[in-house]
């Protein structure tokens, strides 16, 4: 590891002390700094993303790159506008820090607080998508936590360009630490990030299924993330025809080449007439249907183009315009086909009934679960987070879309005057009370 990657984690690390305990107001003001500079500087970042898209094209067509990634990667003035707009939603979100979670008399003057702290230093590698910076960047500093971003060669410029903006507009902001946001570039900064377990607190991987895997195998940081969005839409026997064709339509076209769009889609054996009418517009709009042999049965006798499905069809992210299908004789057969195949993303069920609803919410083992609503609302912004730092399938501390609540973790603190243990310990010891206390600790 080089001495300029271990002087910067270490230079982030120092910096996090002192944005831990930065003021709400000062915060806010370097958030809204970094809105403002964004749309001042709109010509330069669409000019450095125009310099990545054209070499992003050439590897497409070289088979380096995939045309997945070239889509997350452009940045037009819709992506700024939504940048802007993530960044003073998180302005608009109540400070994490330092929040009591509960507060508990111990005995007559003392007293036990859990209060909410940030995690730390959070390492942040990802692939393709430049907007991850002012996202990530916006939360990390509302939650106190310093970052290590380290995206991928292909957004080399966006993410330069993106970053010296945002960092010299919390700059400008007097005694804010800037020092507390690095950025790294080559692909042996990735190697000494993994290594640095004594600094970094967490690590958070955004892309590609073999992606998130190798930086879960070669690190003793914890990592919070997916490896994969395998998602599915369950049409059910009592679902309503033009909701089923609305929602499983949206969940794989809306934008295919992202995490929460559906993969797979499972079908009541009794609902093969919303199937073909599914199917029908699917392929409209270009979306190549790999089908078990009832749904292509059906579809086949319908005039819809359909290919076989194998068993690799049913554990593949596609990231792309194309849709898997397997008819199913119900509710148990579906959820046991997603928790087998699926990921533990977003799966969602289509019916009118109740009861099946209330056992798909309460069979499916995924971080998001839908009932009549496409799988693409699985979004840290869509669920009022402001923005999302990841998607989790992880069962500690976060899962499902991301936000502030995932970068915190908690302290206690015990405030006495001059008690002792021995007070509490052996013949006539005296008790706990172990009240609940309705009041917060005011120390910051």
């Amino acid at each position: 590891m080089s001495t300029d990657i271990g002087d910067r984690v270490r230079s982030a690390k120092e910096a996090y002390i002192r944005l831990m305990s930065e003021t709400t107001s000062r915060k806010d003001s370097a958030l809204e700094a970094m809105a403002e500079a964004l749309d001042r500087e709109r010509e330069a970042i669409k000019e450095a993303n125009a310099k990545d898209m054209s070499a992003a094209e050439a590897m497409v067509a070289d088979g380096s790159l995939t045309t997945a990634l070239m889509k997350r990667l452009r940045v037009d003035d819709t992506k700024i506008d939504e940048m802007i707009a993530g960044i003073r939603d998180v302005m608009k979100l109540p400070d994490p820090v330092g929040m009591t979670m509960q507060a508990l008399e111990l005995d007559d003057g003392l007293e036990l607080f859990q209060v909410s702290t940030p995690i730390g230093l959070i390492g942040v590698i990802f692939e393709s998508r430049p907007d991850v910076v002012p996202q990530i960047m916006a939360l990390c500093l509302k939650s106190g936590n310093a970052t290590i971003f380290k995206g991928g060669s292909e957004a080399k410029e966006s993410n330069r360009s993106i970053f010296k903006i945002l960092t010299e507009a919390i700059a400008s902001v007097e005694g804010m630490p800037h020092d507390a946001f690095q950025l790294m570039e080559t692909r042996d900064d990735v190697t000494g990030m993994l290594e640095m377990d004594a600094y970094i607190d967490l690590i958070i991987p955004r892309g590609s299924n073999d992606f998130v895997r190798y930086i879960q195998d070669n690190t003793r940081i914890p990592v919070l993330g997916h490896a994969a969005g395998i998602c599915h839409v369950y049409i059910d026997r009592m679902a309503d025809p033009k909701k089923a064709q609305e929602v499983a339509v949206d969940s794989k076209i809306q934008y295919a080449a992202v995490c929460n769009a559906v993969e797979t889609l499972l079908v009541h054996e009794e609902a093969t007439g919303i199937l073909v009418s599914v199917a029908e517009e699917l392929a409209s709009k270009g979306v190549e249907l790999r089908c078990d042999q009832a749904s292509k049965r059906v579809l086949s006798e319908a005039g819809v183009q359909c290919d076989d499905a194998d068993e690799e069809d049913w554990d593949s992210e596609y990231n792309d315009l194309i849709l898997s299908i397997r008819t199913v004789d119900g509710l148990e057969e579906a959820t046991a086909h997603i928790n087998r195949h699926g990921s533990g993303h977003t799966d969602c069920i289509v019916t009118e009934d109740k009861g099946s609803a209330e056992r798909f919410i309460a069979m499916v083992d995924s971080s998001s679960v839908m009932v009549n609503a496409s799988t693409r609302f699985a979004d840290g912004f869509r669920y009022g987070k402001g923005a999302e730092v990841g998607i989790s399938t992880n069962k500690i501390h976060a899962r499902g879309p991301v936000g502030m609540e995932g970068l915190m973790i908690y302290k206690y603190v015990v405030l006495g005057d001059g008690h002792v243990v021995k007070d509490y310990s052996g013949k006539g010891a005296k008790g706990f009370t172990h009240k609940t206390l309705a009041k917060r600790l005011e120390i910051r």
